[in-house]
């Protein structure tokens, strides 16, 4: 089985970390020193649920992207929040175990998949849901588009872990699938992407043609 090797990991063997030098002629009592801890933590917690309840809020009719292709003004306070949220979540760890998931898209820039989305009636389906589907201990991604009831378009990625919030991809193979056919395509690229928030419920995500994704945990685990 292939493993990933995480810089974080590598990290803590070359830079153990070292008891904080304290003033010799001014001390804080213990008590205070907690109490400043839990409310630094508390407030920064606070900022994460409130940029996170904001960014749902504005995407939340946007129809996964479709219609802030049209509204400009939209996307800018979309990009916005997203923003805020890296800046807040620029020194945490996103590619991690709670990494690996379905996630279910709820809205995207790419415009491939908006594309496939809002046109896929022309091939006389309807674009279900939009997965990415990561393991992180087996280094593989599955990029996912359904097409209920028996229709899918996958293709499969090698990952590898990069950095604290980076993950690079390569795409390895395609398969568009019916419901007693399938059609393999050939790989077609690489690419990375940031997890610039990542919780037990969301995730959003940079990538590095400069696109959003902002993705749930799926109810369900997809398998091929």
């Amino acid at each position: 089985m292939a493993t990933c090797f995480t810089i974080p990991a590598i990290f803590n063997y070359l830079t153990p970390s070292k008891p904080p030098k304290l003033n010799p002629t001014f001390s804080i009592p213990r008590s205070h020193k907690s109490q400043s801890s839990v409310i630094t933590r508390s407030s920064l917690t606070d900022q994460f649920l409130s940029a996170k309840q904001r960014l749902l809020d504005l995407i939340s009719d946007q129809d996964r992207g479709l219609k802030t292709q049209n509204d400009p003004q939209k996307l800018s306070q979309i990009v916005e929040a997203i923003e805020a949220m890296a800046v807040l979540g620029s020194d945490t760890v996103t590619t991690g175990d709670l990494l690996s998931a379905t996630w279910r898209l709820l809205w995207t820039t790419e415009k491939e998949q908006l594309f496939i989305i809002r046109n896929a009636s022309l091939f006389g389906t309807q674009a279900g849901d939009v997965l990415q589907v990561i393991d992180v201990e087996k280094c593989s991604l599955n990029n996912v588009i359904t097409f209920p009831p028996d229709g899918v378009f996958f293709v499969r990625s090698g990952i590898e872990i990069a950095s604290r919030q980076r993950v690079n991809f390569s795409f390895t193979s395609a398969v568009l699938r019916g419901k007693d056919w399938e059609l393999p395509l050939p790989p077609f690229g690489q690419g990375w992407f940031e997890s610039v928030y990542l919780d037990d419920e969301i995730r959003v995500v940079k990538d590095i043609r400069g696109d959003y994704l902002v993705v749930d945990r799926a109810p369900y685990s997809w398998k091929e």
